[in-house]
């Protein structure tokens, strides 16, 4: 009888070890995409880290090898260019005399608050559910600033019961929060 039970355990914990799946949040929803083929883009980001945010060099690193990976596979615009700003803000968007140069008909700025693994203990039958996660704050402005920016979250989430990650997958998963947030009705993974 205890082996029998033993082995209904097991199955039953092996069976929601499976069970991984991604979500994925855009605030305000829906959103369009902000890809632009034929647009010349510079793209700002940041991170904005909790304070008590561990790992903090490494989380950055994963950011930016997402970004560029993203950037160079997703034919998302037709020229890019990257720049890690201290803060966004008006003083980091390009002037007008940049647009009138040519030199990006776009910039989107992209915030990152959240990029790593997440470990809930005890929260369900599995008694281990985790995964990863990113938090974008993504705004898109049209240079020469004409009207408002669009401004948007994106809450990336991998994950599910009896699931636990390390920090390898992160420039990844911060690839498909990119895909997710600026090619909406895209994303899949």
């Amino acid at each position: 009888m205890i082996f029998a039970r033993g082995w209904a355990v097991a199955v039953f914990g092996a069976v929601l070890a499976g069970c991984a799946s991604t979500t994925i949040t855009l605030t305000p929803s829906p959103q369009s995409p902000v890809c632009d083929p034929s647009a010349a883009t510079l793209v700002l980001w940041t991170p904005q880290w909790r304070p008590d945010q561990k790992d903090v060099a490494m989380r950055e690193e994963a950011a930016a090898a997402g970004l560029g990976k993203f950037l160079a596979g997703s034919r998302c615009f037709a020229r890019s260019e990257v720049r890690r700003v201290r803060e966004l803000g008006p003083a980091s968007v390009p002037t007008p005399a940049d647009a009138a140069a040519g030199r990006f008909t776009h910039v989107v700025a992209i915030e990152v608050r959240e990029l790593g693994p997440v470990v809930k203990v005890l929260s369900s039958a599995a008694l281990v559910e985790g995964g990863t996660e990113v938090v974008l704050r993504i705004t898109a402005y049209s240079v020469p600033a004409v009207g408002s920016p669009r401004a948007f979250t994106v809450h990336w989430r991998n994950g599910g019961p009896g699931v636990v990650r390390g920090v390898a997958s992160l420039p990844a998963d911060m690839q498909a929060a990119l895909v997710a947030g600026l090619q909406p009705g895209t994303a899949a993974r």
